[in-house]
């Protein structure tokens, strides 16, 4: 069955089941991810580590899925979407189970690295099965559903895992999320159909794998895309993962209230990110992305440059923060789908899927190298960070337009 009839005989029931299992998925990659940051001061007492070998442990999962992405490349148009997905979803729940019976530092690091490699390119996976499955016209809120994964994660995974692992151990949130994701893999086995639609072309020989992924590089729309998600994402993580530390050291509050804050980011993401699907679905994916990075502006701002708020009026602001800003990637992700020829966009995607990875650490590492800290702890330097991330958001608002979908790219017949 091709993809233009599966896509015909899948019923609107069936579709919300796939793309809420998706975003089950992706929520366990988020999880594992974002939950390092909070046990951090546990596993430094644990292994005996300073901070630096702690963020280590944090940016090595970065460059690994950003690898593990460019790798993907070769091989993710190659198989049946399904069968890829329920395999690389199986080792990344192995690395979850290695991080949490690991018996040293080194060997939790490389159970990081491995959770890179393979939950690295789940994301693209994810985003090429959407591809298939949903018509460009309502692809913005099918990317809405899953990725209210970073929602569910915020709200409910990292606050179980943190609150779980203050009882019984750091290692407590890596065997919740295995936990999570054994149901979770048993379900899509039973749910998700065969997508073999691409494969319908005779697969490139593997002498002309390296040559071709160097060409996607070479398609000036390619980069004009990788270019946007980049940066965007960059914009982004030069301020996300300082707001917990900034917090504490410069205002006051307490490490357990800042759960709070997140949590009602979380809650307020988790509406948000359907509205902004549906709406870049009827208005147009580049007016909607364009609408969320000029506005973005003011609560990149805002968060970098805060007053002495009490804790109810950040609970107020960072749902504003996390909103806006994440909330660019839904129409973003929605319009990289468009870019490359359907035989491509799994390799287009992965490579996608990769820079962003590099984005994150690209962005927490220039953040991290503009910040410093002053003789009474307060960390200097964050409302420069907050000037950076909002002119590299505007710079990504007069980009959008030079990103076009292949279609759209491409002159009507007659046209010369």
């Amino acid at each position: 069955m091709t993809t233009t009839e599966l896509t015909q005989t899948l019923t609107p029931a069936r579709e919300r089941i796939i793309l809420w299992l998706l975003a089950l998925i992706q929520f366990t990659v988020i999880m594992d991810f974002m939950v390092m940051l909070p046990l951090a001061p546990q596993m430094m007492a644990a292994f005996q580590i300073g901070p630096a070998k702690v963020a280590g442990a944090v940016s090595i999962y970065s460059w690994c899925a950003g690898a593990s992405g460019l790798l993907a490349m070769t091989y993710i148009d190659r198989f049946d979407r399904k069968r890829l997905m329920l395999a690389m979803f199986a080792l990344f729940s192995l690395s979850n189970l290695a991080c949490a019976v690991a018996p040293n530092f080194h060997v939790l690091l490389l159970s990081r690295a491995f959770a890179g490699l393979t939950g690295g390119v789940l994301g693209a996976i994810g985003m090429a099965i959407i591809s298939d499955l949903v018509p460009p016209n309502r692809r913005g809120a099918a990317t809405g559903i899953v990725m209210t994964s970073f929602s569910l994660a915020a709200v409910a995974g990292v606050p179980a895992g943190v609150m779980l692992s203050a009882y019984f151990g750091w290692a407590t949130a890596f065997y919740l999320l295995v936990l999570f994701s054994v149901p979770i893999w048993f379900v899509a086995a039973s749910v998700l159909p065969a997508l073999t639609g691409h494969l319908k072309a005779e697969p490139t020989p593997l002498s002309q794998v390296l040559p071709e992924l160097v060409g996607m590089f070479r398609v000036p729309a390619h980069l004009k895309a990788f270019a946007l998600s980049g940066v965007n994402m960059v914009s982004g993580m030069l301020i996300i993962p300082f707001i917990s530390p900034v917090l504490v050291a410069n205002y006051g509050i307490k490490p357990a209230e800042v759960t709070w804050v997140y949590l009602a980011g979380g809650l307020a993401t988790l509406v948000s990110a359907r509205v902004i699907g549906a709406w870049s679905d009827r208005a147009g994916k580049h007016y909607v992305y364009r609408c969320l990075a000029g506005f973005a502006v003011v609560p990149m701002l805002m968060m970098t440059h805060l007053p002495h708020w009490p804790l109810w009026g950040l609970v107020l602001l960072f749902p504003l923060f996390m909103m806006v800003v994440s909330g660019r990637g839904i129409p973003l992700q929605a319009l990289l789908t468009t870019v490359p020829h359907p035989s491509r966009r799994g390799a287009f995607l992965s490579a996608n899927a990769a820079l962003m990875q590099i984005g994150t650490g690209c962005g927490a590492l220039l953040g991290g190298l503009m910040l410093s800290t002053d003789a009474a702890g307060h960390i200097e330097g964050y409302g420069t960070v907050g000037w950076v991330a909002a002119g590299l958001s505007v710079v990504t608002l007069l980009w959008v337009g030079k990103v076009q979908g292949a279609q759209a790219a491409q002159p009507a017949k007659g046209v010369a």
